[in-house]
């Protein structure tokens, strides 16, 4: 069985190397965020041309995540529970909500977060907040999602039996070894203490990062800007992951970063990560 997690970064711009990269690994799932398109807008049709069911949300441009299966889709959940909202608020709103009512009214939930059941295994693809600076609301925000997902990922692993893998983009940097040069990163975010205490705490849930267990390397990345020549210079980050339970995290027995699919037109600024399992 081979599932894999991948930040498509627009779905439509990319169906074609989509169902390509399908194809050559041969994928039993994927976890794709950043689909940026409204539920429905997703090209529902290619995916089961290829032989794949799909669960999608997706509320606008932004965002949005989905899971393609071969192997079934059941129980699908558009958000975890508990999933904490966030409310854009810009200079130009009008009229500009009061404060009772944004005490009143809670946030909206953004589509951060879809789960699915496929072949056995509780799948989760998940576009964590990227924070966008310390002090910033988002940066809060992004906590707290982090946080609440790992009450409820705590619960879902007290039974050792039970098969879950939380795939996606975590926009947390864990190691100094996993940017080019975490100098570049001073005072800002992914890369701060309270980040990487909340990606490390899933370890306390229950889960296994299974990546770094069988990608240990140093400077292996899964994402590289499209600015300033950033992939052919490696400039990159490491910011992509799979946290399972150890039901799942047994059965896996190789993991591929697939650095090929940033090459040539039209690729996303991220790569698919790939886990091989046993049946």
């Amino acid at each position: 069985m081979r599932i894999a997690t991948w930040n498509v970064n627009s779905l439509r711009a990319r169906i074609d190397r989509t169902l390509a990269v399908l194809e050559r690994w041969d994928l039993d799932v994927l976890a794709l965020q950043e689909t940026k398109c409204r539920d429905d807008q997703f090209p529902l049709v290619a995916f089961a041309e290829a032989g794949y069911e799909v669960a999608h949300t997706g509320l606008n441009q932004w965002n949005g995540v989905a899971i393609a299966s071969r192997v079934g889709l059941d129980d699908v959940a558009t958000s975890f529970p508990g999933q904490p909202g966030f409310r854009k608020l810009t200079a130009d709103t009008d009229p500009a909500p009061s404060a009772d009512t944004l005490l009143d009214v809670a946030p909206p939930v953004e589509a951060r977060a879809i789960g699915a059941t496929c072949g056995g295994i509780r799948v989760w693809s998940l576009y964590v907040p990227h924070g966008r600076a310390l002090g910033d609301p988002h940066y809060e925000y992004k906590l707290t999602w982090l946080e609440q997902l790992r009450v409820v990922a705590r619960d879902w692993a007290v039974d050792p039996a039970s098969q879950v893998a939380l795939l996606g983009d975590w926009n947390v940097i864990p190691l100094d070894t996993d940017v080019y040069d975490v100098a570049d990163f001073a005072g800002k975010t992914h890369v701060s203490p309270r980040e990487r205490a909340a990606f490390d705490d899933f370890a306390q849930a229950g889960y296994t990062e299974v990546s770094r267990e069988h990608v240990p390397t140093e400077h292996t990345y899964t994402y590289w800007d499209y600015q300033q020549l950033a992939f052919p210079r490696n400039k990159g980050l490491r910011i992509d992951f799979a946290w399972t339970t150890a039901a799942v995290a047994e059965r896996v027995r190789g993991v591929h970063i697939d650095r090929e699919e940033r090459k040539g037109k039209g690729a996303s600024d991220h790569v698919p990560v790939i886990l091989e399992l046993t049946d």
